[in-house]
Protein backbone atom coordinates (compact mmCIF):
# COMPACT_ATOMS: atom_id res chain seq x y z
CA UNK A 1 0.00 0.00 0.00
CA UNK A 2 2.87 1.98 0.92
CA UNK A 3 4.47 1.73 -2.76
CA UNK A 4 4.65 5.06 -4.75
CA UNK A 5 5.33 5.61 -8.59
CA UNK A 6 8.16 8.07 -9.00
CA UNK A 7 9.44 9.34 -12.65
CA UNK A 8 12.79 7.12 -12.26
CA UNK A 9 10.68 4.05 -11.82
CA UNK A 10 8.53 5.05 -14.92
CA UNK A 11 11.75 5.88 -16.98
CA UNK A 12 12.84 1.75 -16.33
CA UNK A 13 9.35 0.59 -17.44
CA UNK A 14 8.45 -0.62 -13.95
CA UNK A 15 4.62 -1.95 -14.65
CA UNK A 16 3.75 -1.74 -11.07
CA UNK A 17 4.54 2.16 -11.27
CA UNK A 18 3.04 2.63 -14.51
CA UNK A 19 -0.42 1.31 -13.32
CA UNK A 20 -0.19 2.51 -9.48
CA UNK A 21 0.13 6.20 -11.00
CA UNK A 22 -2.48 5.76 -13.52
CA UNK A 23 -4.82 4.89 -10.79
CA UNK A 24 -3.20 8.01 -8.89
CA UNK A 25 -3.70 10.35 -12.30
CA UNK A 26 -7.47 8.74 -12.33
CA UNK A 27 -8.49 9.17 -8.92
CA UNK A 28 -6.64 12.21 -8.20
CA UNK A 29 -4.66 11.09 -5.52
CA UNK A 30 -3.17 13.83 -3.67
CA UNK A 31 0.18 13.08 -4.75
CA UNK A 32 -0.44 12.79 -8.47
CA UNK A 33 0.25 16.22 -9.10
CA UNK A 34 3.24 16.89 -7.57
CA UNK A 35 3.95 13.42 -10.01
CA UNK A 36 3.31 14.98 -12.97
CA UNK A 37 5.23 18.21 -12.62
CA UNK A 38 8.25 15.93 -12.99
CA UNK A 39 7.38 14.26 -16.05
CA UNK A 40 9.22 15.29 -19.27
CA UNK A 41 8.49 12.01 -21.71
CA UNK A 42 8.52 12.62 -25.52
CA UNK A 43 6.79 9.25 -26.82
CA UNK A 44 4.86 9.53 -29.79
CA UNK A 45 0.73 9.56 -29.40
CA UNK A 46 -1.30 8.29 -32.04
CA UNK A 47 -4.55 8.74 -31.82
CA UNK A 48 -7.27 6.04 -34.06
CA UNK A 49 -10.58 7.14 -34.01
CA UNK A 50 -13.54 6.80 -36.70
CA UNK A 51 -17.31 4.95 -36.43
CA UNK A 52 -18.22 2.21 -34.94
CA UNK A 53 -17.60 -1.14 -36.98
CA UNK A 54 -14.77 0.26 -39.49
CA UNK A 55 -12.14 -2.18 -37.56
CA UNK A 56 -9.90 0.23 -35.46
CA UNK A 57 -9.28 -2.71 -32.97
CA UNK A 58 -8.09 -4.85 -35.90
CA UNK A 59 -6.22 -1.83 -36.99
CA UNK A 60 -4.75 -1.07 -34.06
CA UNK A 61 -3.81 -5.12 -33.45
CA UNK A 62 -2.45 -5.93 -36.88
CA UNK A 63 -0.21 -2.26 -36.20
CA UNK A 64 1.16 -2.83 -32.61
CA UNK A 65 2.03 -6.09 -33.56
CA UNK A 66 4.14 -4.75 -36.64
CA UNK A 67 5.90 -2.09 -33.93
CA UNK A 68 6.37 -5.23 -32.08
CA UNK A 69 8.37 -7.41 -34.84
CA UNK A 70 10.57 -4.16 -35.13
CA UNK A 71 11.18 -4.24 -31.44
CA UNK A 72 9.58 -1.14 -30.66
CA UNK A 73 7.29 -1.23 -27.24
CA UNK A 74 3.73 0.45 -27.33
CA UNK A 75 1.25 1.33 -24.41
CA UNK A 76 -2.50 1.01 -26.07
CA UNK A 77 -5.16 3.55 -23.78
CA UNK A 78 -8.46 2.12 -24.44
CA UNK A 79 -11.21 4.45 -24.16
CA UNK A 80 -15.04 2.93 -23.37
CA UNK A 81 -17.88 4.13 -22.39
CA UNK A 82 -18.78 1.43 -20.02
CA UNK A 83 -18.79 2.19 -16.46
CA UNK A 84 -16.18 2.16 -14.44
CA UNK A 85 -17.74 0.04 -12.05
CA UNK A 86 -17.93 -3.58 -14.09
CA UNK A 87 -15.60 -5.43 -16.29
CA UNK A 88 -16.87 -4.41 -19.62
CA UNK A 89 -13.60 -2.23 -21.02
CA UNK A 90 -11.50 -4.86 -19.60
CA UNK A 91 -13.26 -8.22 -20.90
CA UNK A 92 -13.84 -5.99 -23.97
CA UNK A 93 -10.28 -5.23 -25.03
CA UNK A 94 -9.54 -9.58 -24.59
CA UNK A 95 -12.10 -9.91 -26.79
CA UNK A 96 -10.74 -6.84 -29.38
CA UNK A 97 -7.04 -7.05 -29.33
CA UNK A 98 -6.62 -11.18 -28.90
CA UNK A 99 -2.68 -10.58 -29.97
CA UNK A 100 -2.04 -8.23 -28.17
CA UNK A 101 -3.24 -8.61 -24.03
CA UNK A 102 -0.45 -10.65 -23.01
CA UNK A 103 2.58 -9.59 -25.31
CA UNK A 104 5.10 -8.65 -23.61
CA UNK A 105 6.17 -5.57 -25.18
CA UNK A 106 2.80 -3.67 -24.96
CA UNK A 107 0.64 -2.70 -22.34
CA UNK A 108 -3.08 -2.07 -21.87
CA UNK A 109 -4.80 0.25 -20.07
CA UNK A 110 -8.53 0.67 -20.36
CA UNK A 111 -10.34 3.69 -19.53
CA UNK A 112 -14.11 4.70 -18.72
CA UNK A 113 -15.33 7.98 -20.01
CA UNK A 114 -16.41 8.80 -16.91
CA UNK A 115 -19.76 10.41 -18.28
CA UNK A 116 -18.19 12.51 -20.21
CA UNK A 117 -20.62 13.42 -22.24
CA UNK A 118 -19.63 10.69 -25.08
CA UNK A 119 -16.36 12.50 -24.77
CA UNK A 120 -12.63 11.39 -23.38
CA UNK A 121 -12.15 10.64 -20.03
CA UNK A 122 -11.00 14.19 -18.05
CA UNK A 123 -7.31 11.92 -16.86
CA UNK A 124 -6.31 11.38 -20.07
CA UNK A 125 -3.91 14.25 -20.48
CA UNK A 126 -2.35 12.87 -17.38
CA UNK A 127 -3.00 9.20 -18.31
CA UNK A 128 -0.71 9.90 -21.29
CA UNK A 129 1.70 11.84 -19.92
CA UNK A 130 2.47 9.16 -17.50
CA UNK A 131 2.61 6.84 -20.23
CA UNK A 132 5.20 9.08 -22.27
CA UNK A 133 7.52 8.77 -19.35
CA UNK A 134 8.27 5.07 -19.67
CA UNK A 135 10.22 3.92 -21.99
CA UNK A 136 7.67 3.31 -24.65
CA UNK A 137 8.12 4.20 -28.29
CA UNK A 138 4.46 5.22 -29.15
CA UNK A 139 1.51 4.92 -27.13
CA UNK A 140 -1.66 4.30 -29.44
CA UNK A 141 -5.51 6.05 -27.85
CA UNK A 142 -8.06 3.85 -29.50
CA UNK A 143 -11.63 5.84 -28.85
CA UNK A 144 -14.75 3.82 -29.42
CA UNK A 145 -15.74 6.17 -32.15
CA UNK A 146 -19.04 7.25 -30.64
CA UNK A 147 -19.75 11.23 -30.24
CA UNK A 148 -17.39 13.81 -29.04
CA UNK A 149 -14.63 11.43 -28.69
CA UNK A 150 -14.01 11.42 -32.37
CA UNK A 151 -13.12 15.27 -32.16
CA UNK A 152 -11.50 15.42 -28.80
CA UNK A 153 -9.03 12.85 -29.71
CA UNK A 154 -7.44 15.72 -31.68
CA UNK A 155 -6.45 17.63 -28.96
CA UNK A 156 -4.27 15.14 -27.12
CA UNK A 157 -2.56 13.22 -30.04
CA UNK A 158 0.36 14.13 -31.80
CA UNK A 159 -1.04 12.52 -35.16
CA UNK A 160 -4.74 11.62 -35.60
CA UNK A 161 -5.73 8.22 -37.84
CA UNK A 162 -9.02 8.74 -38.95
CA UNK A 163 -10.19 4.55 -39.76
CA UNK A 164 -13.50 4.52 -42.38
CA UNK A 165 -14.75 1.99 -44.32
CA UNK A 166 -16.48 1.90 -48.02
CA UNK A 167 -19.62 2.06 -47.01
CA UNK A 168 -19.15 5.17 -44.96
CA UNK A 169 -20.67 6.70 -47.92
CA UNK A 170 -20.59 7.22 -52.14
CA UNK A 171 -19.56 10.32 -51.59
CA UNK A 172 -17.21 12.82 -50.05
CA UNK A 173 -20.58 14.55 -49.02
CA UNK A 174 -21.28 12.03 -46.20
CA UNK A 175 -17.52 13.47 -44.73
CA UNK A 176 -18.24 17.13 -44.13
CA UNK A 177 -18.21 16.50 -40.10
CA UNK A 178 -15.18 18.26 -38.14
CA UNK A 179 -14.42 14.45 -37.86
CA UNK A 180 -12.74 14.42 -40.91
CA UNK A 181 -11.20 17.94 -40.49
CA UNK A 182 -8.93 16.43 -37.64
CA UNK A 183 -7.31 13.99 -39.41
CA UNK A 184 -3.56 14.12 -40.12
CA UNK A 185 -4.23 10.12 -41.67
CA UNK A 186 -6.82 9.01 -43.34
CA UNK A 187 -7.57 4.70 -43.59
CA UNK A 188 -9.99 3.26 -45.82
CA UNK A 189 -10.02 -0.05 -43.73
CA UNK A 190 -11.99 -3.32 -45.22
CA UNK A 191 -10.27 -2.43 -48.67
CA UNK A 192 -11.25 -5.71 -50.06
CA UNK A 193 -14.86 -4.64 -50.11
CA UNK A 194 -16.62 -3.16 -53.06
CA UNK A 195 -16.11 0.89 -53.69
CA UNK A 196 -13.34 0.83 -51.78
CA UNK A 197 -10.92 2.26 -54.23
CA UNK A 198 -13.01 5.13 -55.09
CA UNK A 199 -14.22 5.64 -52.08
CA UNK A 200 -10.42 6.07 -51.04
CA UNK A 201 -10.18 8.02 -54.35
CA UNK A 202 -12.75 10.59 -53.19
CA UNK A 203 -10.89 11.29 -49.89
CA UNK A 204 -7.95 11.90 -51.53
CA UNK A 205 -9.61 14.24 -53.69
CA UNK A 206 -10.78 16.06 -50.35
CA UNK A 207 -6.71 15.68 -48.57
CA UNK A 208 -5.55 17.29 -51.96
CA UNK A 209 -7.81 20.27 -51.50
CA UNK A 210 -6.69 20.66 -47.96
CA UNK A 211 -2.52 20.09 -48.10
CA UNK A 212 -0.44 22.27 -47.16
CA UNK A 213 3.40 23.42 -47.54
CA UNK A 214 3.96 20.77 -44.34
CA UNK A 215 1.80 17.63 -45.12
CA UNK A 216 -0.84 16.15 -47.31
CA UNK A 217 -2.85 13.81 -45.65
CA UNK A 218 -2.13 10.34 -46.58
CA UNK A 219 -4.66 7.89 -47.70
CA UNK A 220 -3.93 4.26 -47.12
CA UNK A 221 -6.10 1.49 -47.70
CA UNK A 222 -5.74 -1.92 -45.35
CA UNK A 223 -7.59 -5.04 -44.58
CA UNK A 224 -6.23 -5.25 -41.12
CA UNK A 225 -7.65 -8.83 -40.20
CA UNK A 226 -4.97 -10.12 -43.33
CA UNK A 227 -2.14 -7.43 -42.42
CA UNK A 228 -2.77 -5.20 -45.62
CA UNK A 229 -1.66 -1.92 -45.99
CA UNK A 230 -0.22 -1.69 -42.42
CA UNK A 231 3.45 -1.43 -43.08
CA UNK A 232 2.18 1.52 -45.13
CA UNK A 233 -0.04 2.98 -42.20
CA UNK A 234 3.30 2.66 -39.94
CA UNK A 235 5.27 4.74 -42.50
CA UNK A 236 2.74 7.21 -42.60
CA UNK A 237 2.48 7.49 -39.09
CA UNK A 238 6.31 7.98 -38.77
CA UNK A 239 6.45 10.26 -41.54
CA UNK A 240 3.84 12.77 -39.82
CA UNK A 241 5.25 12.39 -36.54
CA UNK A 242 8.46 13.94 -37.67
CA UNK A 243 7.01 17.34 -38.48
CA UNK A 244 4.29 16.79 -36.02
CA UNK A 245 5.42 19.26 -33.60
CA UNK A 246 6.63 21.83 -35.95
CA UNK A 247 2.92 22.66 -37.55
CA UNK A 248 1.44 25.74 -36.42
CA UNK A 249 -1.54 22.97 -34.99
CA UNK A 250 0.89 21.99 -32.44
CA UNK A 251 1.26 25.23 -30.49
CA UNK A 252 -2.29 25.44 -30.73
CA UNK A 253 -2.97 21.74 -28.98
CA UNK A 254 -1.02 22.14 -26.09
CA UNK A 255 -2.30 25.31 -25.06
CA UNK A 256 -5.74 23.99 -25.43
CA UNK A 257 -4.22 21.18 -22.89
CA UNK A 258 -2.61 23.96 -20.55
CA UNK A 259 -6.54 25.65 -20.27
CA UNK A 260 -8.14 22.37 -19.74
CA UNK A 261 -6.26 21.85 -16.62
CA UNK A 262 -6.62 25.01 -15.28
CA UNK A 263 -10.13 25.06 -15.74
CA UNK A 264 -10.52 21.67 -14.23
CA UNK A 265 -8.04 22.84 -10.98
CA UNK A 266 -10.55 26.22 -10.71
CA UNK A 267 -13.66 23.93 -11.05
CA UNK A 268 -12.54 21.92 -8.25
CA UNK A 269 -12.20 25.02 -5.74
CA UNK A 270 -15.65 25.77 -6.18
CA UNK A 271 -17.64 23.28 -4.05
CA UNK A 272 -20.45 21.48 -5.56
CA UNK A 273 -23.17 22.19 -3.02
CA UNK A 274 -22.65 25.95 -2.94
CA UNK A 275 -23.71 25.93 -6.15
CA UNK A 276 -26.45 23.85 -5.36
CA UNK A 277 -27.24 26.36 -2.64
CA UNK A 278 -27.27 29.27 -4.79
CA UNK A 279 -29.51 27.76 -7.38
CA UNK A 280 -32.37 26.81 -4.64
CA UNK A 281 -31.95 30.45 -2.42
CA UNK A 282 -32.53 31.95 -6.32
CA UNK A 283 -35.27 30.04 -7.14
CA UNK A 284 -37.08 30.58 -4.00
CA UNK A 285 -36.24 34.40 -3.78
CA UNK A 286 -37.35 35.15 -7.18
CA UNK A 287 -39.35 32.17 -8.40
CA UNK A 288 -36.44 31.37 -11.70
CA UNK A 289 -33.13 30.56 -12.07
CA UNK A 290 -30.56 32.91 -13.79
CA UNK A 291 -28.05 30.86 -14.34
CA UNK A 292 -25.40 33.95 -15.42
CA UNK A 293 -25.76 35.52 -12.82
CA UNK A 294 -25.38 32.79 -10.17
CA UNK A 295 -22.38 32.27 -12.14
CA UNK A 296 -20.77 35.29 -11.91
CA UNK A 297 -21.41 35.31 -8.52
CA UNK A 298 -19.74 32.80 -8.01
CA UNK A 299 -16.90 33.62 -9.94
CA UNK A 300 -16.47 37.29 -7.89
CA UNK A 301 -16.39 34.94 -4.60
Amino acid sequence: MNFQPTPELLENGDEKAIARAISWVENQHPKAQELLVNLRGSAAVIGITGPPGAGKSSLVNALVLHWSSLGKKTAIVAVDPSSPFNLGSLLGDRLRMPGLFLHEQVFIRSISSRGSLGGLSTSIIEIIDVLKQAPFDAIVVETVGVGQSEIEIAGIADTTVVVTVPESGDEVQTLKSGIMEIADIFVVNKSDRDGAELFANHLKQLAHTKANDMWEKPVVSTVATDNRGIESLSDAILQHSRIATKQSRYLELQTDKVIKLIQREQLKQIPLEAIKSAIELEIKETGSCNVHRIASNILRG
